[in-house]
């Protein structure tokens, strides 16, 4: 009888996606000797030999070639912190994949909506700390530093879906502005609430004893998007930023 923590070569091909063949291989070259032969000639794996299979596929994903594992294979002798560099450098990877999905999925709704893409903005870094002196002297640093200590407190993947409501959000703004409706209608008036929605989304937004975004606030983010060229341009310009401004003017007064 076989060990229970013991695995057929088999076994071992179907769950790492591999074939026998590729490990008869990898037990010729040394990498992944079996943990023994059994008497009928198949080869069996423990959990040791899994872990360094687990090693070697994942230097193979990095490029290395047969020659070049077996060297790393041979000056690191212990897996967990091998392991752990593996893992960082997955992280790292799932992050850097996670920032090119969304700076692609930017690119795609500009391209849809027939938008002029612009360099600066196919990747967003977004420095949420262009506006902190102005921000702490009109709302107080406490302010600032809720909204700081959230964006800061986001992983990668949360921070680009955030970066993608804002874009999202700013070309549905610019894409009204273009229709010629007034700052009243009813279509700038539902994308004002959900734009005011979304800023009762973000801690740190000044608010009033509600819960609510205060009513200045509100004026001085929309007068902050006319007045800043880069601001601007979120919403398809001096024209599209403008016309926001005026929306959610209309929105707030309506709403007091």
């Amino acid at each position: 009888m076989r060990p229970e923590h013991e695995w057929s070569i088999q076994e071992i091909a179907r769950l790492a996606g591999t074939t026998k063949r590729t490990l008869r291989h990898y037990h010729d070259v040394g990498l992944v000797p079996p943990s023994r032969i059994g008497a009928n000639g198949y080869r069996y794996y423990d959990a040791d030999a899994l872990v360094r299979l687990q090693r070697v596929l994942l230097l193979r994903q990095l490029g290395l070639g047969i020659p070049e594992i077996g060297r790393v294979l041979a000056g690191q002798h212990d897996d967990a912190a091998a392991l752990r560099a593996h893992l960082d450098w997955l992280v790292h990877e799932q992050q850097r994949l996670g920032r090119q999905i969304a700076s692609v999925e930017r690119t795609i709704l500009q391209l849809e909506r027939g938008e002029r893409l612009m360099a600066e903005k196919m990747f967003d870094g977004f420095d949420h700390t262009e506006y902190k002196e102005e921000v702490e002297r009109l709302w107080g640093p406490d302010s600032y530093r809720e909204s700081d200590a959230w964006y800061r407190s986001l992983s990668q993947g949360q921070k680009d879906d955030f970066l993608i409501a804002a874009a999202e959000l700013g070309a549905d703004w610019a894409a009204v502005a273009k229709t010629g409706v007034t700052p009243d209608s009813e279509e700038a008036q539902a994308l004002a609430h959900r734009h005011y929605v979304w800023l009762a989304s973000i801690p740190g937004t000044p608010r009033t004893p509600d819960g609510d975004p205060t009513t200045d606030y509100v004026l001085w983010l929309g007068a902050s998007y006319v007045a800043d060229e880069h601001l601007a341009e979120n919403y398809g310009g001096l024209e599209g930023a403008t016309f926001v401004r005026d929306a959610l003017a209309v929105f707030v007064q309506r709403n007091r």
